[in-house]
């Protein structure tokens, strides 16, 4: 919870970048939204399939990844992210991503693990292209955008057989 205002002073400060691509952005609106964000996932990430991680430099709170969908009996979950535009271009989130890929197939036991991004999204799709994960194609209409239209994810795996350098 005591990441809540810096969660959402990201968010709010880079609204217009970090909304381009991600449509949670236009609901939050106050401090308050966040807040419910976060009670939620702390209240109950099993009940949401989601597990949320701050991401940091040093002790400031710079964006958020996250397990989605975790599905244990299928073992297979997605990863999702975003990042301040101020941290952009340091592999920072190619960093993150391997932890949680190593979390997920040695901790957890997952066997796959999905990336989704907007096809426009190309600093978004670098980040599984670099670590290994394989092109799958295209997910039509997938994600209900701002400007209420509908836009395309690109979507990449990566299973625990297919090489990876953590």
């Amino acid at each position: 919870m005591s990441d809540t205002e810096a969660i959402f002073n990201i968010i709010n400060n880079q609204r217009e970048y970090i909304g381009e691509w991600l449509p949670f952005v236009q609901y939050t609106k106050e401090v308050e939204d966040t807040r419910k964000f976060v009670a939620s996932m702390l209240e109950g990430p099993d009940k949401h399939l989601s597990k949320v991680y701050a991401i940091m430099v040093e002790d400031q709170l710079i964006g958020l990844i996250s397990f989605k969908d975790i599905n244990r009996v299928n073992k297979n979950t997605e990863i999702g992210y975003w990042l301040s535009q101020d941290f952009q271009g340091n592999g920072i989130v190619t960093k993150a991503v391997k932890q949680l890929c190593k979390m997920a197939f040695e901790d957890w036991e997952m066997y796959r693990i999905v990336i989704k991004c907007a096809v426009g999204n190309h600093p978004s799709k670098k980040i599984p292209q670099k670590i290994g994960f394989i092109y799958e194609g295209i997910e039509r209409g997938s994600i209900l955008m701002p400007d209420n239209t509908f836009d395309d994810l690109e979507v990449y795996s990566l299973l625990k057989s297919d090489p990876i350098n953590y």
